[in-house]
């Protein structure tokens, strides 16, 4: 468990990425985290893959894993709308994530149109009802859905009682969405929060950011984002660390990169708790 047992830390799929998850929810354990934050299905075609969908035996591993290290599924990743995919598709990938007790759906919706793509978040939060699962909407920049007033917008006009916004602290300040807007946001929209930290993620191209979100990330905390405001800005939630650095879970080992990542969070988090109450 986290330190002061003030905050809630998952470890995200990408911090320790190629992990199987079977490992990975031990590293969760041993290094501090509540909860980890799986990918069930891959999103690049060269990634490690696991059998979630394909393999039932494979699927009790990690329910067995999960009780005997006293760990719960916060989150699990991804469901992306791409053109020729059908909402049925995803119905494999939502019984899984419920048999897993994962709580929130990561939803990408790169559709255009706001009326499909309302649609189509609307399907995907019916499907996750029934397993009593959110379904969180992230916003990415070099997507339709594209930053945080976009994602508002398909939320609220799809009105779906487990219909979330899932906000990742690298996406926010790369498309340059506002601390009003983020402040606006009702709490009941968000479930939990994606923190990272990343070096000008401002100035490069998208072919470099997009570099950067995938395996050049910096613990909270370490790098150049406003984390004190975009934190500041948003209700007390369970934090999912996700930080993919290629180096650095290279020099240090998925475990010793996880025990910094969460250190790092947990001293960020606490030094503003720390400012808040002195500022009283």
């Amino acid at each position: 468990m986290t330190g002061d047992g003030s905050h809630r830390f998952s470890l995200a799929y990408l911090t320790v990425f190629g992990t199987p998850p079977q490992r990975m929810i031990q590293i969760a354990a041993d290094t501090g985290y509540d909860f980890v934050s799986l990918r069930l299905s891959p999103v690049t075609d060269d990634e490690p893959t696991f059998p979630y969908t394909t393999d039932p035996s494979f699927v009790r591993d990690v329910i067995r894993a999960l009780d005997e290290h006293s760990v719960s599924v916060l989150d699990v990743e991804l469901i992306r709308t791409d053109p020729g995919t059908e909402i049925a598709d995803w119905r494999g990938f939502v019984d899984v994530a419920g048999e897993l007790g994962a709580r929130h759906i990561i939803t990408q919706i790169p559709e255009p149109d706001k009326g499909k793509a309302v649609e189509e978040f609307g399907e995907l939060c019916d499907l996750a009802a029934q397993g009593a699962m959110t379904i969180d909407l992230e916003f990415i920049p070099w997507t339709a859905t594209n930053d945080l007033a976009r994602a508002i917008d398909i939320v609220t006009t799809a009105d779906s009682p487990n219909g979330a916004i899932l906000v990742d602290t690298l996406h926010f300040a790369r498309s340059r969405s506002s601390l009003a807007q983020l402040a606006d946001l009702p709490a009941t929209l968000v479930n939990f929060v994606q923190l990272c930290d990343a070096f000008d993620p401002w100035s490069v191209s998208d072919e470099e950011f997009i570099r950067i979100a995938r395996s050049d990330r910096e613990p909270p905390g370490q790098a150049d984002i406003d984390l004190r405001a975009i934190v500041g800005a948003m209700p007390s939630v369970p934090y999912a660390l996700e930080v993919p650095n290629d180096g650095s879970r290279e020099e240090l080992g998925p475990e010793g990169f996880a025990r910094v990542v969460r250190e790092s969070a947990e001293t960020f988090l606490n030094a503003i708790e720390r400012e808040r109450v002195q500022g009283r």
